[in-house]
Protein backbone atom coordinates (compact mmCIF):
# COMPACT_ATOMS: atom_id res chain seq x y z
CA UNK A 1 0.00 0.00 0.00
CA UNK A 2 1.65 3.31 -0.77
CA UNK A 3 1.75 6.19 1.41
CA UNK A 4 1.46 9.66 1.26
CA UNK A 5 1.56 12.92 3.31
CA UNK A 6 -0.35 15.96 3.65
CA UNK A 7 1.33 19.11 5.02
CA UNK A 8 -1.09 22.15 7.09
CA UNK A 9 1.68 24.82 7.57
CA UNK A 10 0.23 27.74 9.79
CA UNK A 11 2.02 30.95 9.84
CA UNK A 12 3.13 32.23 13.33
CA UNK A 13 -0.18 33.94 13.80
CA UNK A 14 -2.37 31.24 12.83
CA UNK A 15 -4.28 33.51 10.58
CA UNK A 16 -2.83 32.69 7.02
CA UNK A 17 -2.56 28.52 5.45
CA UNK A 18 0.26 27.47 3.36
CA UNK A 19 -1.20 26.26 0.12
CA UNK A 20 0.14 25.11 -3.48
CA UNK A 21 -1.92 25.22 -6.72
CA UNK A 22 -1.66 22.10 -8.37
CA UNK A 23 0.14 22.18 -11.66
CA UNK A 24 -0.41 18.56 -12.51
CA UNK A 25 -3.17 15.92 -12.05
CA UNK A 26 -4.39 14.78 -9.65
CA UNK A 27 -6.55 17.85 -8.91
CA UNK A 28 -4.73 20.16 -12.10
CA UNK A 29 -5.72 23.74 -11.82
CA UNK A 30 -6.86 23.79 -7.70
CA UNK A 31 -5.26 23.86 -4.11
CA UNK A 32 -4.34 21.64 -2.07
CA UNK A 33 -1.42 21.24 1.16
CA UNK A 34 2.11 20.34 0.04
CA UNK A 35 3.06 16.77 0.38
CA UNK A 36 4.06 13.77 -1.28
CA UNK A 37 4.66 10.09 -1.11
CA UNK A 38 6.23 8.16 1.80
CA UNK A 39 9.04 5.82 0.72
CA UNK A 40 9.10 2.62 1.37
CA UNK A 41 10.09 1.75 4.91
CA UNK A 42 10.61 5.31 5.64
CA UNK A 43 8.52 6.60 8.79
CA UNK A 44 5.98 8.99 8.46
CA UNK A 45 7.35 11.95 10.38
CA UNK A 46 10.34 12.01 8.79
CA UNK A 47 8.71 11.83 5.51
CA UNK A 48 6.68 14.99 6.33
CA UNK A 49 9.59 16.91 6.96
CA UNK A 50 11.69 15.64 4.10
CA UNK A 51 8.58 16.76 1.79
CA UNK A 52 8.03 19.90 3.47
CA UNK A 53 11.95 20.63 2.84
CA UNK A 54 11.50 19.99 -0.58
CA UNK A 55 8.23 21.63 -1.52
CA UNK A 56 9.06 24.52 0.27
CA UNK A 57 12.18 24.98 1.76
CA UNK A 58 10.91 24.91 5.46
CA UNK A 59 13.15 22.88 7.69
CA UNK A 60 12.71 20.80 10.97
CA UNK A 61 13.98 24.01 12.89
CA UNK A 62 11.61 26.25 11.49
CA UNK A 63 8.19 24.39 12.67
CA UNK A 64 7.05 21.12 14.91
CA UNK A 65 4.75 18.92 13.27
CA UNK A 66 2.40 17.37 14.50
CA UNK A 67 0.24 13.61 13.18
CA UNK A 68 -3.23 14.71 13.33
CA UNK A 69 -5.08 12.19 11.45
CA UNK A 70 -4.82 9.35 8.53
CA UNK A 71 -6.67 8.40 5.41
CA UNK A 72 -6.81 4.87 4.19
CA UNK A 73 -8.30 4.53 0.64
CA UNK A 74 -8.69 0.66 -0.18
CA UNK A 75 -10.07 1.18 -3.70
CA UNK A 76 -6.90 3.26 -4.41
CA UNK A 77 -4.64 1.02 -2.29
CA UNK A 78 -3.01 4.04 -0.35
CA UNK A 79 -3.09 6.17 2.73
CA UNK A 80 -2.56 9.53 3.77
CA UNK A 81 -1.12 11.02 6.65
CA UNK A 82 -2.07 14.43 7.68
CA UNK A 83 0.97 16.47 9.64
CA UNK A 84 -0.09 20.33 11.11
CA UNK A 85 2.24 22.42 12.14
CA UNK A 86 2.86 26.62 13.06
CA UNK A 87 5.90 28.45 12.01
CA UNK A 88 8.42 29.39 14.75
CA UNK A 89 9.12 32.45 13.18
CA UNK A 90 8.79 33.85 9.79
CA UNK A 91 10.23 32.22 7.14
CA UNK A 92 10.11 32.91 3.07
CA UNK A 93 9.01 29.44 1.32
CA UNK A 94 10.10 28.59 -2.44
CA UNK A 95 9.22 25.71 -4.45
CA UNK A 96 9.48 24.95 -7.83
CA UNK A 97 6.80 21.91 -8.12
CA UNK A 98 3.50 23.88 -7.64
CA UNK A 99 2.73 27.55 -6.97
CA UNK A 100 2.46 28.36 -3.25
CA UNK A 101 0.93 31.07 -1.70
CA UNK A 102 -0.50 31.78 1.37
CA UNK A 103 -4.09 31.78 2.13
CA UNK A 104 -6.32 33.48 4.79
CA UNK A 105 -8.61 31.43 6.72
CA UNK A 106 -11.57 32.98 5.83
CA UNK A 107 -12.28 30.45 2.60
CA UNK A 108 -14.74 28.15 2.36
CA UNK A 109 -12.36 24.94 1.87
CA UNK A 110 -15.19 22.55 0.96
CA UNK A 111 -15.05 24.42 -2.72
CA UNK A 112 -14.51 21.54 -4.81
CA UNK A 113 -14.19 24.03 -7.67
CA UNK A 114 -11.46 25.55 -5.94
CA UNK A 115 -9.19 22.82 -3.56
CA UNK A 116 -8.75 19.37 -3.97
CA UNK A 117 -9.39 16.39 -1.80
CA UNK A 118 -13.42 16.18 -2.24
CA UNK A 119 -14.13 18.07 0.45
CA UNK A 120 -11.66 16.76 2.58
CA UNK A 121 -9.45 20.48 2.79
CA UNK A 122 -11.87 21.41 4.54
CA UNK A 123 -12.97 18.59 7.03
CA UNK A 124 -8.67 18.96 8.17
CA UNK A 125 -8.92 22.72 8.32
CA UNK A 126 -11.67 21.90 10.48
CA UNK A 127 -10.27 19.29 12.90
CA UNK A 128 -6.92 21.36 12.89
CA UNK A 129 -9.36 24.46 14.30
CA UNK A 130 -10.94 22.44 17.11
CA UNK A 131 -7.51 21.67 18.36
CA UNK A 132 -5.76 24.93 17.52
CA UNK A 133 -4.00 24.98 21.08
CA UNK A 134 -2.27 22.10 21.00
CA UNK A 135 -0.17 23.76 17.93
CA UNK A 136 0.20 27.22 19.48
CA UNK A 137 1.55 25.63 22.60
CA UNK A 138 4.97 24.85 20.29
Amino acid sequence: MQGYNLLMIYNEAMDRLLMCRRLKDPYKGLSNFVGGKIEPGEPGMDAAYRELREETGVSREDVVLHHVMDFKYYLQDCYVEVYAGRLKRDVAVSGDENELYWSDLEQNFFDMTRFAGEGNIGHMVEQVKLYRSLLLND
